[in-house]
Parts: structure tokens; sequence; C-alpha cells
């Protein structure tokens, strides 16, 4: 077994029920076939970085599994002839590939990512706290814009003059 990762693209304006039904028809693709599911993801409604179908919105779901070529091949298969999806991409990863070694590595994450939201938090209060305390006339005349001349024709200057 080998761990893989999938992200699909979807239509934006299709409906919870159609878009529930797509993840779970490769869930059970997934499970049917003796593959382990570490995670799935819906990462929701984005602008697509360029037009796909006429489409500039997509909504973006991650699958996170292990399993063997044979299941990847079923549900890029599956993902090829549903037109409902615009684009997907399968990538293998390097990681446990059991239940317990995979529900470990995702304790692991949310813990480290509750431990960058603690820390973010009270580095943005401190940063709050410090400005506040602080002369802020320095810092806004730092901030404001050059003033520049503006020029006509007639008046250009010219090098070398």
């Amino acid at each position: 077994m080998k761990r893989y990762e999938i992200v699909a693209i979807v239509r934006s304006d299709l409906a919870e029920d159609d878009l529930t039904a797509i993840i779970e028809r490769s869930q059970t693709i997934i499970t049917d076939r003796n593959g382990i599911i570490a995670k799935v993801d819906k990462w929701g409604k984005r602008r697509l970085a360029y037009e796909i179908n006429k489409q500039k919105d997509g909504f973006y779901f991650l699958i996170d599994f292990a399993g063997d070529g044979p299941i990847v091949a079923e549900i890029e298969r599956n993902f090829k002839i549903d037109d409902r999806i615009l684009k997907f991409m399968t990538v293998k990863k390097e990681g446990a590939v059991t239940r317990e070694g995979m529900e470990q590595e995702t304790a692991v994450v949310e813990i480290k990512r509750t431990q960058i939201r603690i820390e973010t938090n009270s580095s943005a209060q401190a940063n709050d706290s410090s400005a506040q305390q602080g002369d802020n006339t320095a810092g806004d005349a730092s901030r404001r814009p050059v003033a520049r001349k503006i020029y006509n024709k007639e008046e250009q200057p010219t090098r070398g003059e």
C-alpha cells in the first residue's frame, strides 16, 4: 500500500447534495478495495487561476488515503467520466499507510496547528498593545507616499544638457 492525496475541483454551481455524492462515491471506491481514508477535507469555493469550461470559480476538496494503484486508477476513471469535475490531481505522498499511523500523523498536525494559532494570537495581541503605547506619529510619517512633481511636455528635464 502507498499513500495518496487527491485534490479535485468541481463546478461551483453544484448543489451540496451532488458534492457530497461525489465525495461519498470516491470514499466507497477506496473502502471497497481495502483502502484506508485518512481525511476528507472540503476547502470551499475559490476563484480559479484561469477559466476552465467557462467556469471562473470552483469548489475544491481533498481526499487523503492509503491504497494500491488500482484504487487510484478507478477514482481517476470516475473523475474523467463525470462532467461536474473540472480538474483533479493525484499525488503520491510519503507517510504512514496503516490506520494507527495515519491517525497519529493527523493528531500531530492538529497539535501543531493549535500551537501556531496560539502563538499568532499572542504575538498579535502583543503587537496591538505595543502600538497603542508607542508614539505613532513617526510611524505614520514613514508610511506617507512621497510627493513627486508632475511635468508638462515643455517642462520635461532632458539628460545631458
